[in-house]
């Protein structure tokens, strides 16, 4: 055999017995099949075998195997981020005259989506009070196919009902989506309280490190697995092994990071209560953030985002002023990771709701809360000052 052809001949030359406690990193678009007889076509790898590399790798199988057998899910699928699973939720329930349900505290790209490519598609998606609970009911017609929840919602926190919220989906033969991203899965228990999909951005608290976009959709039985499949694969949602295999590593570290995360925030987010120039603390655990009820029956815990609202005699301007003047906190978006992040919402549209720009979403990350503390106190210090 000439040189060149060795070169790239695939077959392994060394020992294949390596045991490690590590998922290995698997690269490749071909498969190689042993024969043409066994050559095959299709995205249902982990029953029928490997076909093609766009369907998955050992790499993120294993990611989606774990995530499912953490959820409790019947399977799951891993795709690109958070926003590339909302969009194959939307694209396998919903059709040309479907109507949709999303609540206004949703995801803003969720409702950008809504407004764009959907609404291009002849799909309407309307968005309803997250706290309707049961009245959900009056919203569903016969042309209804997919009702959204997201508990806590975006930025303003506000807790569902989702229990209620099935029922009366269930009733009217309504499937339901959660993005279960503030739990990470594991602090509210989606397919126990009925979900149909359950979805997360795992570039939040699985990755828990800033540096991977990755997302999940996992379904509750197997009609809702043959539903998302083949849209799966006509979308072409193909991952990174690499991001899968820091997904697989932060997995590891899950339970450790929110049991922290919960704490240092807690901590945060009790001494901005007390601060006289702050007029609500938006955290799911304290008495002040609308559902809370829902959050005590419902939760096992929560988690390092809130929001907190500056009092009307501070200003827009004010709001970002006191950002600037942070040191320890990054001004940045995204959550979940364990640098502290703060951002000033001075668009955020809410029904009935007047921000005024005063509206501040804070990310507690693993830096000791006395130092988070302090560094938001120097920043309201040099505002008080500004005040006066």
């Amino acid at each position: 055999m000439d040189w060149r052809t060795k070169l790239l001949d695939p077959t392994p030359r060394s020992r294949r017995d390596y045991k490690s406690l590590a998922t290995p990193v698997y690269r490749g678009s071909t498969v190689v099949f042993d024969d043409q007889e066994s050559v095959r076509d299709g995205w249902q790898q982990e029953k029928h075998g490997y076909s093609y590399g766009l369907y998955g790798t050992p790499t993120s199988l294993e990611l989606a195997a774990r995530i499912t057998h953490l959820e409790g899910a019947h399977n799951s699928f891993i795709v690109p981020g958070g926003q590339a699973a909302i969009a194959l939720v939307y694209m396998a329930y919903c059709r040309a005259g479907s109507h949709a349900l999303v609540p206004f505290s949703a995801y803003g790209p969720n409702k950008e989506m809504a407004e764009g490519i959907l609404r291009n598609f002849g799909i309407e998606v309307e968005a309803y009070d997250p706290l309707i609970g049961s009245d959900i009911t009056s919203l569903i017609r016969n042309n209804t196919s997919l009702i959204w929840c997201e508990s806590p919602g975006s930025v303003t926190m506000e807790i569902q009902d989702v229990p209620a919220i099935v029922t009366a989906a269930h009733e009217s033969g309504v499937a339901v989506a959660l993005d279960n991203t503030y739990a990470a899965g594991v602090m509210f228990d989606a397919f126990h309280h009925g979900v149909d999909v359950s979805i997360q951005a795992l570039t939040k608290y699985i990755g828990g490190h800033s540096d991977l976009l990755l997302g999940s959709v996992s379904v509750r039985d197997e009609s809702a697995y043959e539903m998302l499949g083949p849209v799966y694969r006509q979308l072409g949602l193909a991952v990174s092994p690499d991001d899968c295999s820091l997904a697989l590593r932060g997995l590891q570290t899950l339970a450790v990071r929110l049991s922290q995360l919960e704490t240092s925030t807690l901590e945060v987010a009790n001494w901005l209560t007390k601060n006289p120039h702050i007029a609500a603390v938006y955290h799911p655990a304290l008495p002040s953030c609308p559902g809370h009820a829902q959050w005590k029956r419902d939760f096992t815990g929560s988690a390092s985002v809130f929001s907190f609202l500056f009092k009307a005699h501070c200003s827009a301007q004010q709001a970002q002023d006191f950002l600037n003047r942070l040191e320890i906190f990054k001004i940045g978006l995204s959550w979940g990771g364990v640098n502290s992040l703060a951002v000033v919402y001075p668009d955020i549209d809410r029904p009935g709701q007047d921000f005024g720009g005063r509206l501040v979403r804070l990310n507690i990350g693993l830096e000791t809360p006395s130092d988070l503390i302090a560094d938001l106190e120097a920043a309201l210090a040099e505002l008080l000052a500004d005040f006066s």
